[in-house]
């Protein structure tokens, strides 16, 4: 017979106490979601695009929470971004219009190191396998503010037939900053939101939310399921105390 002396009986009840702590923290995660997705562009030069071309140099790292990969550029780039194959769900003329006519990278780098979207996110956007090293890229995004060897693509293009891959959660633009050239190249965002920019933004992160709520789904569950086994426990040392 194993006899209990009671002394796990405080850390069960402070176990108890701090279960909906974290419950609400799992809740707060989840709900949070949308706006960390778009927070994931602080860091970035999001005020201007810029186009870059080359080839993938390093096998890199395919996974969470971002793949990456090194690209040595051409030598040689076009002034902006060449007729290539929009991704559908930036086909809109607000977004489709400022991916076109992002301007050539002009750094200082001839190799810079990308950073895209996780595989759940790109394997359902058009890439559903790590580049490998001497494939062709093409991409248009933001360099790093503190970084300037570091890229990230809101759209890219792989392989020879230029498969066109969407990286933006929420499937607009994290910011719609002015053309370059001025307003005169080609229409600029509304002054007054439309039906439709509601409607964005009303659907902004939702596919994130998917992949962030069945993370705090578990954990929530987990969290309930470990409170209601602390309570039948401690009721059961209640009554019976010398068990």
């Amino acid at each position: 017979m194993t006899v209990s002396t009671h002394t796990d009986r405080p850390r069960r009840l402070g176990l108890l106490a701090t279960a909906p702590l974290l419950a609400a923290a799992a809740i707060s995660l989840v709900t949070a979601s949308p706006a960390a997705a778009h927070h994931g562009w602080d860091g970035f030069e999001t005020n201007e695009l810029v186009y870059i071309a080359g080839t993938v140099s390093t096998e890199g790292n395919w996974g969470d929470p971002h793949s990456e990969f090194d690209v040595a550029l051409d030598a040689e780039l076009p002034a902006d971004t060449p007729d290539l194959p929009i991704p559908e769900e930036l086909s809109g003329p607000e977004d489709s219009v400022r991916v076109e006519a992002a301007p050539a990278y002009g750094g200082p780098h001839d190799e810079l190191e990308i950073i895209i979207a996780p595989p759940w996110w790109s394997s359902s956007n058009g890439l559903d396998r790590s580049l490998e090293v001497g494939e062709r890229f093409q991409g248009v995004g933001y360099i790093n503010s503190t970084d300037d060897g570091l890229f990230r693509p809101v759209a890219f293009w792989y392989g020879d037939d230029n498969a066109p891959v969407n990286q933006v959660i929420g499937n607009t633009l994290p910011v719609r900053a002015p053309l370059p050239g001025g307003p005169g190249d080609a229409p600029s965002a509304p002054e007054n939101p439309t039906a439709e920019d509601a409607d964005i933004a009303a659907d902004s992160g939702s596919q994130a939310l998917v992949g962030w709520a069945v993370l705090g789904g578990v954990v929530v569950a987990a969290v309930v399921g470990g409170v209601f086994y602390l309570r039948r426990r401690t009721l059961q040392d209640e009554r019976n105390p010398d068990a």
